[in-house]
């Protein structure tokens, strides 16, 4: 059994990385950590500031460094989208979690985002989001040691079946313990 000690949630803007972490969280009794709040705590910035003060490219190198400083234990990291840019970055995640690939399609993105071009989507100023996207699939693929099709899933949903993949190279004690847990779901 994989002893690693978190999950990190890596996947496009808009796959629901922040809110199926804190879901996921609350059912593993971890912590959660969005690497993106951490950056524009650090820095007292929103992430498009950051963007538009120093280019998408520092920003990257922003996120880098930030996540090699993460040093924690029983912990959810929601991460950017970015973030697969780096091979640093993603080599420490995975030394220090079960990294999984929240995959959504592309058109189903299309309909959640909104604010494409002010959400702080680290990415050159000509490439469009049916670019973006096709390069980071391939990444995340690359890194996502666990992949799960997020489709129209419900996110509790996504968060127990994280869980159930996660159990078998993670920290959870014992798989009865996620068969007979209830999710916080009233019956």
């Amino acid at each position: 059994m994989n002893k690693k000690a978190n999950v990190t949630l890596i996947g496009m803007p808009g796959a629901g990385k922040s809110t199926i972490g804190i879901i996921l969280a609350k059912y593993l009794s971890f912590g959660f950590i969005d690497t993106d709040v951490l950056i524009q705590i650090n820095h007292q910035k929103s992430l498009q500031q950051i963007m538009d003060e120093t280019g998408y490219l520092n920003l990257r190198e922003i996120e880098e460094n930030e996540i090699r400083k993460i040093n924690i234990e029983k912990h959810v990291i929601a991460t950017g989208g970015s973030v697969v840019y780096s091979e640093n970055a993603m080599q420490h995640l995975q030394s220090i979690s079960a990294v999984v690939f929240l995959k959504v399609e592309y058109e189903t993105l299309k309909k959640r985002i909104h604010n494409f071009k002010t959400r702080g989507i680290a990415k050159s100023n000509t490439q469009s989001f049916q670019e973006l996207f096709d390069e980071r699939q391939v990444l995340y693929h690359r890194y996502g040691e666990i992949i799960i099709d997020c489709g129209f899933q419900d996110q509790e949903v996504i968060a127990e079946e994280i869980i159930l993949k996660f159990k078998d190279d993670g920290p959870v004690k014992k798989s009865a313990d996620i068969h007979h847990r209830n999710f916080g779901h009233r019956e």
